[in-house]
Order: structure tokens, then sequence, then C-alpha cells
């Protein structure tokens, strides 16, 4: 081998090997989130960058139910996902969140103390609540009249072809049960069936099963949606004919967690991210873009009077008191699975 050729290929090995090292430092400030749709503005990401070095890269789901069966099926690469309440307890019990390091995280200490130790995960191992909301209906207002107090709007016919129902078997099942007077939680067979067959009779009115309701309130391709608070709260800023309530009859409460996959890439930086996002600045521009309450008690003073005396983001006590939250059910979730197929196989 002639010495230019040796001394061709010892300047390509240094060329690829910094090559090589590049790319892997560059991996290394990449954060992957998997989150629901509108939980970051532009302006919080980058300023994370700013402060880090760090690139993140984000990425959506539409239900809890796609981002467990996603991590189920052994989807790698995620640094920081966004599961609710339930779906942190369905995803420990799988193996398949890393357990936090604290020490990382030192503005843990700003969590308000009502939302840690919940059901889902008693010792916050896995979990950092991030902000919470309810289920409820959206209406516009100049077309829907009276104003909607009951579940029973859903299923009203004068405005057959003009109703959204949420995609999301747990919030649909718990609209019929709550219309059943039932708790959004129960594992009775005939119970399920009675809210399968509910759903199934409201089917020939609805002009849509969707969970990102923005779009169809905009476009007003409906007057009424099952929807969660947020969304329609945000719609409203631009659009205020359109307007939010609870059911008398009770609704769902929800928060929505930070949370590692088990073997994410980059779980120091994860836990960076997460430190970021619970300063009270941060997370209090979270709430005002999504308009759903967050999990920080000292970000209050940092919103406008209209957002934290609004009832809506923060119910008060008479509405929370009607509110569940959606609980793991073991082995009724697949009852609850058949259910919700059946109904959207139904003609």
């Amino acid at each position: 081998m002639g010495t230019n050729l040796r001394a061709s290929l010892r300047c390509a090995a240094i060329v690829f090997v910094a090559f090589v090292a590049g790319c892997a430092q560059d991996d290394a400030k990449t954060l992957h989130v998997f989150s629901w749709s509108d939980y970051f503005t532009p302006e919080i990401v980058a300023r994370f960058e700013a402060e880090t070095g760090a690139k993140v890269i984000l990425d959506t789901y539409e239900s809890n139910e796609d981002l467990v069966a996603k991590l189920q099926a052994g989807v790698t690469g995620y640094d920081v996902v966004l599961p609710s309440d339930y779906a942190v307890q369905q995803l420990a019990a799988l193996g398949l969140l890393a357990e936090l390091d604290k020490a990382n995280i030192p503005n843990f200490a700003n969590l308000d103390p009502q939302f840690l130790g919940k059901y889902f995960d008693a010792a916050n191992a896995h979990s950092v609540p991030y902000v919470w909301g309810t289920a409820g209906i959206g209406y516009d207002s100049s077309k829907v009249s009276p104003a909607p107090t009951s579940w029973a709007a859903l299923w009203d016919e004068a405005y057959a072809g003009e109703i959204n129902m949420l995609d999301d078997v747990r919030e649909s099942m718990g609209a019929a049960f709550k219309r059943l007077g039932y708790s959004i939680n129960t594992t009775d067979p005939p119970k399920i069936a009675e809210a399968r067959a509910l759903l199934i009779d409201q089917k020939p009115i609805i002009a849509s099963y969707r969970t990102e309701t923005d779009d169809l309130m905009q476009a007003k391709q409906v007057v009424l949606t099952h929807a969660w608070s947020g969304d329609v709260l945000r719609v409203a800023e631009d659009s205020p004919e359109w307007k939010y309530v609870v059911p008398d009859e009770g609704s769902t409460f929800f928060i929505d967690n930070l949370a590692i996959p088990a073997g994410a890439p980059h779980k120091a930086l994860a836990e960076s991210f997460i430190n970021f996002m619970l300063q009270p600045d941060v997370i209090a521009q979270v709430t005002a873009f999504t308009r759903y309450g967050n999990c920080v008690t000292a970000s209050r003073s940092h919103l406008p009077d209209s957002l934290k005396d609004s009832p809506a983001i923060f119910p008060p006590p008479d509405v929370l008191a009607r509110l569940e939250t959606i609980q793991s059910l073991g082995a009724a979730d697949v009852l609850y699975g058949e259910a919700w197929t059946a109904v959207k196989a139904a003609q």
C-alpha cells in the first residue's frame, strides 16, 4: 500500500471519527418529547434550548391508549412523555417508566401538595404532575339554546350531524356512564353494556369522533362537542360564542404528568427539562397557552386576573365535588375496549 494512500486513509479516518463524534454530541443534546398537542409553546421550547444548548423535538399522540400501545410495542427514543393519571399507573406496572432522580429536579419542591401522592403514583417515583383540567361540553352559544346543563345535550336530535364526541374510550364511556348516573370507573358488565348501547343509539346523530376539537369549533363544523376544558377555552379567545360547561351529572378530572420512559436515551437531560418546566413563570406560560390549570402553586401570581379567576380553568368547589378521576380498571379495561370497538363499528 503506497504512502499517499495510507496518508489519505488516515485523513479519512480522522474525518470519519470527528463526524461520528459530532453526531454523538448532537444526539446527546437532542430531547425527544412525546406529548399531547399544544402543550408547549414555541417560546418555552426556545428558552429551554437557549439555556441548555439542547434541541427539542416534539411528537404528539391523541389518546393515552395510543401512548401506552406505542411504548408497550417497544417504540424507543422518547425522553419525556405526558401520560394522564391512570396511564401512569398502567405504564409503571408494565415497567415502562423510569424512576425519577429527584436530586436532578429541585423544582419538585414548587409543586402544590394536593397534586402529589395520588393513587396512580403514591410516591411520585415515576411521574411529576404538570397540568390538570376537566372534560365537559363545548357549545356554540349563537346556535345552541338553551345553554346545555346535562350530558343529554349530546344526544339531542335537534343538532343531528353537528355533534362531536371525543375519540377516547374512557372519556366517551365516562360521558355515557354519567348520563346514566353511574361512576366513570364502574366495572359492572351490565352497566358497561348499558353505556355501550347508549353510545350506539347516539351514533346516527354524531358528525365525528375527534379528540383534537379546536379546528372543528373554529370551522363551525359542529355546534356541540364533547371536549376538554382547555381546548374550548383556547377557541373562545377568538370566537367568544364558544362556551364550556361541566354537566350537572358530573364528569372527569384529569392530571397530565411529566414522565420518562424506561431506557430513555437522555434521562439526565429529560430531568433537566422537567425541572425547567416546574419554574413558576414557565408553567404559568403553559396555563396561559393551554388554558389548563397547572400544579405549581406560585405560578398563579404570574397569571393575569382573567385567567387566575376563571372558573373554567380553576373550577369552584361545587364543580370539583362532582368530578371523578379516571382509574385503571385491570381486567375491566378489556370490556371497555370491546364496548368502544362495538360503538365505532356500529352502522
